[in-house]
């Protein structure tokens, strides 16, 4: 198979996790890095042995390249993905694609045009781990009427920065949020109700001094489906979800593994017995490389892993939550996290 030349748009940090993972991968190599700031890119390029560096333009315009990783900030996703795929490359996105739905729409428009793959990377929906529970929910091992518990959360150290500035979209929502939003999404999908049918149907939450969404929790539902879903940029929260049905229930202590490993366990209590399920772990950013890879080769603009339809409806409820919040009180110490189990 043709190895995929990749670049790097944005040399911050995810954007080295993603560097040391593409060595892992079947199919990929780094080749290019590109920056606002020449010297940053040159500096990642010698630390990574990208032979390629460079401003996003002059990356760009090259035809050395195959694929890009966008890991900059969440505002300019959208037009360095559009200007990619019209340039001829593949993309991987880092999530959010955008931080609404018409610019995510743009996006995808324009991958449709251009005819090339663009995949969100949404990390715990790449691997063996995400295959064997969709298989669980879609096989009905826990029965119907499911319902989802999920959160993802961290304290971080200071109030400032891009996750506080609401100019940068920042706030919990689009960093973390989209986390329990997804796997309810995905989850939704394999227990075959359409991810589009989902809609937030209650969205509490604390918008802080800075303008952005701390800590919020919303309910998603459609008919046999939904998820009570929490996240927080100021408070510690499980990374963990419960799953229940008609028929059982699936624990997932660690569903969104690391930036290096995908989750490894689940088990599933049904007919009064646990059931361990154990996967090999895979480092998931490699993983996200060679969905884009294979979906190159296969002539595919989607990698199954997060189809569009899945991009779509996440952004959707994204969009649904943060307006809901539109009347939360501002400012003032933050809710204590409630109940997420």
């Amino acid at each position: 198979m043709k190895t995929t030349r990749w670049a790097i748009l944005g040399p911050g940090d995810i954007g080295g996790w993603f560097a040391r993972a593409l060595p892992g991968s079947a199919h990929g190599t780094l080749h290019a890095v590109g920056s606002t700031n020449p010297d940053r890119a040159a500096a990642f390029a010698a630390t990574h042995g990208a032979p390629v560096a460079g401003s996003y333009e002059e990356l760009l315009a090259r035809d050395d390249i195959d694929a890009v990783y966008i890991s900059t900030v969440n505002t300019t996703h959208a037009d360095l993905a559009v200007a990619a795929l019209k340039a001829g490359k593949a993309v991987l996105c880092e999530k959010p694609v955008a931080p609404n739905m018409a610019e995510v729409e743009r996006v995808l428009g324009q991958a449709a045009t251009s005819g090339l793959p663009f995949v969100e990377a949404y990390k715990h929906r790449f691997g063996p781990f995400a295959r064997a529970l969709d298989a669980a929910v879609a096989n009905g091992e826990v029965g119907t009427s499911l319902q989802l518990v999920a959160s993802f959360g961290f304290a971080a150290g200071q109030r400032s920065g891009r996750l506080f500035d609401p100019e940068l979209a920042g706030g919990a929502i689009l960093d973390v949020g989209g986390y329990p939003v997804a796997l309810a999404v995905g989850l939704a999908g394999a227990a075959g109700v359409d991810p589009a049918d989902l809609t937030v149907t209650v969205a509490t939450g604390h918008i802080g001094d800075t303008g952005v969404d701390e800590h919020a929790s919303a309910t998603i539902a459609a008919a046999g489906f939904s998820a009570e879903v929490e996240c927080s940029i100021i408070a510690e929260l499980p990374r963990s979800a419960r799953l229940s049905g008609s028929a059982g229930v699936i624990g997932l202590p660690d569903v969104f593994g690391s930036r290096s490993a995908s989750a490894a366990l689940f088990v599933v209590r049904a007919d009064g017995r646990d059931r361990l399920v154990e996967l090999p772990t895979v480092d998931p950013l490699a993983a996200e490389a060679d969905a884009v890879s294979l979906a190159l080769l296969e002539g595919r603009t989607e990698a199954p892993e997060v189809p569009w339809a899945h991009s779509r409806s996440v952004a959707r409820l994204l969009d649904q939550w943060r307006a809901g919040l539109d009347e939360a009180p501002r400012g003032g110490a933050h809710p204590e996290p409630g109940p997420t189990r």
